[in-house]
């Protein structure tokens, strides 16, 4: 028997597998098609904004995406390069084969991890021991002291090719039909969301004098804090490629509103909820009418192949409108389409049957992880997938389980938005979801986490001694800025000046020429951002006071007759932990909040 078994090896499953091993876990990965791991279903891309700071605080805990990202990237970018260092996020273009080679390779490397390629059918809990165990397809079940289920689009996917409905999880891939099944018949819900995926081209047929290249950075940043610390050895390594940008026309907009019945998501074909942030062509001409162009990226899927995936153009018409809209963008009037764009259809799991730990709240042992959460994007999934597997194989130990703050992680700041909040579109994450942004800067995500992942047993200590040797670095330069005066004060107030650059201080104090760029950057926005910081500092110490008064876990919410009918039906729905997480869910009013916090005083009086 297995300790952990994995269900799925998308991005979600990738990490939650790979976190198990790591915590010593007898772990299985199982899925229908190893040679489809880590596959990139949509845009051949890791990162942005948010998103690229989950890809750090993966890293920052011992995860794979930043690491594979870095030896297969074919562009870097840091966006929002004119904001602020909260708003930053960084992205790179992938060759996406490459990239599900060397995740492969990672897992294949792994202790404790075994690769099963098996069609699992379904679930089964044993009535005796409680403990979950996988069905597959030809009548055999295995069993785990932990289930992680992180299948992606595939229940019950349906793929929509303008009128054309077909079963499948991803193009030409089955679908996965048993698994809703079982999660329904014990006790948990499952609902339907849909996603569309845009047409991939081939490069000889692009009139590139026709459109506006769109190059790497000069200085790419890494993903993994690893390559951080060698950045002169990993920056030799890095050969870009460059994008190039198009845009849609009024012409092709009028196409479009003429054609509208024939779509998918228009004709009443698909009814349900899409990703609000990433919405088809369709969708945006329609919502957006006052619009006279959309922007369009065209991305290399890779230094070995011509197909090119046009960013910004999902759509679920069929072959023939696809055609004469994509014939009238300006420089795609030869284009050959070499895959065609769909939309598609698939079960997830409302999350609020979740515990903040991610085991579902109907069966213990079972935890769920990746878009099967309400998700959308291989960055929230793989986050979901970490958290997952570390969270069963403490389970299996016996040990506390990893719940990190909203001021932590936009991890955290995700599962709590999931767990309490629920969703009724799919989930993607920006920075304008944290409150505590400032905090969560992409750059310090191994200062915030490692620590703890190496406490877990999640890093190991050559990713550990990697960061004292920064912290070192950190406090060095700030020992020395602090110390160091000229006639108006110390060099730690100079350098608190927005315009102040670290090149500045570098010529006044050579010694500090030592200091690595990742830590100058570093030392710059703790001391120019030091207020704003210390202002957010009293705002999560209020949070943590709410934090320390706990909700019993069996409060009976139906008993307390001053909560109005809509608390108590919300309140027992996500059976908050504590009264922050109560004051956040959804249309809890400050005077529910004070209700319960007479009912916990009470409860300790007695």
């Amino acid at each position: 028997m297995y300790n952990i078994l994995v269900i799925g090896a998308g991005h979600a499953g990738v990490e939650a597998a790979l976190a198990s091993a790591r915590l010593g876990m007898r772990t299985a990965l199982i899925s229908h098609n190893l040679d489809t791991i880590a596959q990139m279903s949509c845009n051949p891309a890791i990162g942005g904004i948010g998103k690229g700071h989950f890809v750090r605080e993966i890293d920052a805990l011992g995860g794979a995406m930043g690491r594979a990202i870095d030896k297969t990237g074919i562009q870097y970018r840091m966006l929002n390069r004119r904001k602020g260092p909260a708003m930053q996020g960084p992205r790179a273009q992938a060759d996406k084969k490459a990239y599900q080679v060397e995740i492969k390779r990672i897992l294949e490397e792994q202790p404790n991890l075994e690769l099963r390629q098996e069609n699992v059918v379904g679930l089964a809990v044993s009535g005796f021991s409680g403990r979950v165990s996988v069905l597959l397809d030809d009548g055999t079940e295995i069993a785990a002291e932990a289930v992680v289920l992180c299948c992606g689009t595939f229940l019950n996917g349906k793929i929509h090719f303008g009128e054309h409905i077909t079963p499948g999880g991803r193009i030409a891939e089955a679908p996965a039909d048993g698994i809703s099944t079982s999660l329904q018949k014990l006790d948990i819900t499952t609902k339907r969301f849909r996603t569309d995926t845009p047409a991939r081209i081939h490069a000889r047929s692009i009139n590139y004098a026709k459109l506006t290249e769109h190059p790497g950075d000069e200085e790419p940043m890494p993903f993994s804090f690893l390559n951080e610390a060698n950045y002169a050895q990993w920056s030799k390594t890095v050969e870009q490629i460059p994008c190039w940008m198009a845009y849609t026309n009024p012409a092709l907009h009028q196409f479009v509103q003429e054609n509208l019945s024939q779509a998918p998501i228009f004709s009443g074909q698909m009814q349900t909820a899409g990703p609000r942030y990433c919405p088809s062509i369709e969708t945006k001409i329609k919502r957006f009418g006052e619009k006279d162009r959309h922007q369009l990226f065209l991305e290399p899927e890779g230094r070995n192949t011509c197909e090119v995936y046009i960013n910004g153009f999902s759509t679920g018409f069929g072959r023939n409108i696809q055609d004469t809209m994509l014939r009238m963008i300006e420089g795609l009037e030869n284009v050959e389409v070499m895959r065609y764009a769909y939309g598609i259809e698939y079960d997830y799991v409302p999350p609020e049957q979740l515990k903040l730990t991610l085991e579902t709240k109907a069966v213990e042992r079972l935890y769920i992880a990746g878009q099967l959460n309400g998700t959308t994007g291989y960055e929230e999934a793989a986050a979901l997938g970490l958290m997952a597997g570390t969270n069963a194989a403490l389970k299996v130990l016996g040990r506390e389980p990893l719940i990190l703050r909203r001021d932590e992680a936009y991890i955290g700041v995700m599962i709590d938005d999931l767990v309490t909040r629920s969703v009724d579109e799919p989930y993607r994450m920006f920075t304008s979801r944290a409150e505590y942004r400032l905090l969560l800067q992409h750059g310090n995500a191994d200062r915030r986490l490692t620590p703890m992942g190496h406490q877990m047993g999640l890093v190991d200590s050559e990713r550990f001694e990697l960061l004292q040797q920064k912290l070192s670095d950190i406090a060095t330069a700030k020992q020395v800025l602090s110390t160091t005066h000229d006639a108006n004060g110390s060099l730690l107030k100079y350098l608190s000046r927005p315009e102040t650059q670290w090149s500045e201080i570098v010529e006044r104090i050579p010694a500090l020429s030592g200091i690595s760029l990742q830590a100058a950057e570093q030392v710059c926005n703790d001391v120019k951002y030091d207020g704003y910081i210390k202002r957010q500092a009293i705002d999560i110490e209020r949070m943590r006071r709410m934090e320390s008064r706990a909700i019993p876990p069996g409060t009976d919410y139906g008993a307390m007759q001053h909560l109005r009918s809509e608390a108590r039906e919300k309140l027992e729905r996500v059976r908050p932990i504590d009264l922050a997480q109560a004051s956040r869910i959804s249309g809890i009013t400050p005077a529910d909040v004070a209700v319960l916090t007479v009912y916990i005083t009470q409860e300790r009086g007695m």
